[in-house]
């Protein structure tokens, strides 16, 4: 049986948010903000619960209404605009599909409430269902398909009718692990092969560093660090970010000395020098490594003692416990030959230089 045809290309807007801000009585959840999103970008909101991505993206669909500030999609203003004339297609963790029409009628809807005619519906959805990989399911009904394939039906009823731009909140959330993992890789296709902009909301720092051009970390209803998921997680703006994108190792040491650009700590056994742009605040700066950057080898006069070992599958990850009660954490990549190291054991630790950030008063200083 020949393929469906795939739908073509749509011409992605760009967004812009002009000092956009919402309150709710005395509270605040979301601080004025500036923000671009380039058109055909997928950008992503990530932040803990409370954080206002999800007040952000309600705004900029036109379900909350901005207490400050105006919403430019391409050239048009939309601040004030009903969420039905915005023209911004919409997919929400329930999915939100009509139990009693097939496939192919949840995916016409749009195109029905806009009036296009019946013949060009029929084109436009085998095309949306070709791309989304359903053009066998048509004629099922939401019921008699699986949590992956209803996301797809969503997703080609959010799409069908050409938005330039395409909101996502955490849409995957309800899906086991595997499944979240291939529509992620599937989503993103879908979009850079659209040419789509995606404004995508989640509080997964997995799935924001897989699908995202550019991640917009949250936090306190303000933005914590706009860049690329690469950027983010190797120069992360605050200790904040640090931790919350990926898992760090954070710990205090003494300032001996503050030059122009460099800074000198004392790690005990010897002095540590890195290169920073920021002068620090204060006698102790706060270091962070990476576990993946974290090695170690066992020594009896070491400075740590493994305190547990977990095996993951592709590594292992072991607590490792400093003598002043400090917990570090490592993963080693399982390597034939290499006999794991064992609970009790002393070590001793090393990483690279280039890999360690340093902060003082909360902000990173290189």
């Amino acid at each position: 049986m020949a393929k469906p045809p795939l739908a073509q290309k749509i011409t992605g807007s760009p967004v812009r948010f002009e000092g956009l801000s919402k309150t709710y009585g005395p509270v605040t959840a979301v601080q004025p903000m500036d923000l671009d999103v380039r058109a055909g970008e997928f950008l992503s909101f990530l932040g803990p619960s409370g954080s206002g991505k999800t007040t952000t993206l309600m705004m900029l669909a036109g379900f909350e209404s901005p207490s400050t500030g105006r919403i430019v999609v391409g050239d048009i203003d939309i601040t004030a605009m009903p969420p039905a004339k915005r023209n911004i297609g919409m997919v929400f963790q329930n999915y939100a599909l009509f139990p009693h029409m097939t496939v192919e009628q949840n995916v016409a809807f749009p195109l029905r409430m806009r009036g296009i005619p019946a013949s060009e519906q029929a084109k436009m959805v085998g095309e949306m269902l070709g791309t989304v990989g359903l053009g066998d399911f048509r004629a099922r009904f939401p019921a008699q398909l699986s949590g992956g394939q209803q996301q797809r039906v969503a997703l080609a009823r959010a799409i069908v009718f050409k938005p330039p731009v395409l909101l996502m909140d955490e849409p995957l959330s309800a899906l086991d692990k595997y499944l979240r993992s291939r529509l992620q890789i599937e989503i993103k296709r879908i979009q850079r092969d659209l040419g789509i902009t995606v404004v995508y909301v989640t509080h997964d720092q997995d799935e924001a560093m897989t699908m995202s051009d550019r991640i917009c970390v949250m936090r306190d209803g303000g933005i914590a660090q706009l860049g690329a998921p690469e950027t983010l997680y190797r120069a992360p703006a605050d200790e904040f970010v640090a931790g919350f994108l990926g898992e760090s190792n954070m710990f205090c040491r003494p300032l001996k000395q503050s030059d122009a650009g460099r800074i000198v700590v004392d790690m005990k056994t010897e002095d540590l020098v890195l290169p920073v742009r920021r002068t620090p605040v204060g006698d102790h700066v706060k270091l962070a490594v990476r576990p993946e950057h974290l090695h170690f080898h066992p020594d009896a006069d070491g400075p740590a003692t493994v305190r547990d070992v977990t095996y993951v599958g592709d590594h292992r990850r072991y607590e490792l416990a400093l003598d002043d009660g400090t917990i570090l954490v490592a993963k080693a990549q399982e390597t034939d030959g290499v006999t794991p190291v064992a609970p009790g054991a002393r070590v001793a630790l090393d990483w690279p230089v280039s890999q360690m950030r340093a902060f003082s008063d909360g902000l990173a200083l290189q």
